[in-house]
């Protein structure tokens, strides 16, 4: 039996849970981000087009997220493109349908802005998430290639 899910756009009360549940994702021990520090970087990226962060919530209380960002161009019939991060399901609920429904969200998002492609990266030593995205039709296509710019993310520290 699939778990009543609804699906919104985050809001800045939320920051909290979505830094909790961006723990889950153990970004190689990155350094918990001061909760005043994360509700300005929310406040931003809530203002910057193409860029939407959601959470799914059952029985009132947030069990998911993930982004979703919109990348434009003239190529591809000047479609868009979309990228979709930070995937996460609070750890008690994982195997309980919620990622698939957020994921199938997120491509009826893509759907409807007319995409041409929804993209993710996910860690390689993350087999458990691969086979989650290719149960969902996701497909490994090309390289990822990534280049560290040191500093701090966002401007912040």
């Amino acid at each position: 039996m699939a778990i009543d899910l609804s699906i919104r756009l985050a809001v800045s009360a939320d920051v909290p849970k979505l830094l909790g549940l961006y723990r889950l994702l153990d970004l190689e021990a990155e350094p918990e981000l001061p909760i005043d520090v994360a509700q300005a970087r929310f406040r931003e990226l809530a203002l910057r087009p193409g860029h939407a962060i959601f959470v799914a919530e059952s029985e009132g209380e947030i069990v998911g997220t993930f982004a979703l960002i919109f990348v434009g161009g003239l190529s591809h019939g000047a479609r868009d493109s979309c990228i979709v991060e930070d995937v996460c399901v609070a750890a008690e609920m994982q195997r309980t349908g919620i990622g698939r429904q957020m994921m199938d969200f997120a491509m009826a998002q893509c759907a409807d802005d007319a995409c041409y492609k929804l993209v993710l990266s996910s860690h390689t030593t993350r087999g458990n998430a691969h086979r989650f995205y290719e149960s969902l039709g996701f497909r490994k296509h090309g390289h990822s290639f990534l280049i560290d710019l040191g500093g701090t993310a966002g401007g912040v520290g």
